[in-house]
């Protein structure tokens, strides 16, 4: 059976270990590239209609007002199906806890029942918060795995560790 991997990053504004700065690719995306590179999974963005705001500071405050409202933005695809897929490796930024909500969209947009869910986020110092917990919720059909928490900053050197979580 083939592997998906669908993730939600964002670029522009980032915050990195205490400052700001500007990325073409966001931290999550770098990650699951470098994991479609170890694994041969496809890969999935999962993008909202509505994208959050290049600066940082009014993304933080849009992301954190849809948490709040439990919002399910709409997005801007889907994968046609994931009948073909067994695993899915689930990629987001740690947003106060817990996933963006446009994961919340995604994953309560198809049935995993049967499927293995491997989730992993990028952050800066709040690891998988609670995630997990979220997806087996969401999910209760999927078997859920042992998270692997990157931490933002490092993530262009963190090849080994996806290596060492994937069983590579």
């Amino acid at each position: 059976m083939a592997q998906l991997i669908a993730y939600f990053s964002r670029a522009d504004e980032n915050y990195f270990g205490g400052a700001l700065r500007m990325v073409e690719k966001g931290n999550t995306e770098v990650a699951a590239e470098t994991l479609a590179k170890l694994t041969g999974a496809d890969l999935f963005k999962i993008e909202p209609i509505q994208p959050y705001a290049r600066d940082y500071n009014t993304c933080i405050a849009q992301a954190q007002e849809d948490q709040q409202r439990d919002a399910r933005p709409e997005l801007k695809e889907y994968p046609a199906s994931l009948e073909d897929y067994d695993t899915i490796y689930l990629g987001y930024p740690n947003y106060w806890g817990t996933m963006p909500m446009p994961v919340f969209t995604f994953l309560e947009h198809f049935d995993f029942t049967g499927k293995t869910i491997r989730p992993f986020c990028t952050h800066e110092g709040s690891g998988m918060g609670h995630s997990e917990q979220d997806i087996r919720r969401i999910c209760p059909g999927a078997k859920v795995e042992k998270g692997l928490a990157i931490r933002g900053s490092s993530v262009k050197s963190a090849e080994n560790d996806l290596k060492e979580w994937c069983g590579k």
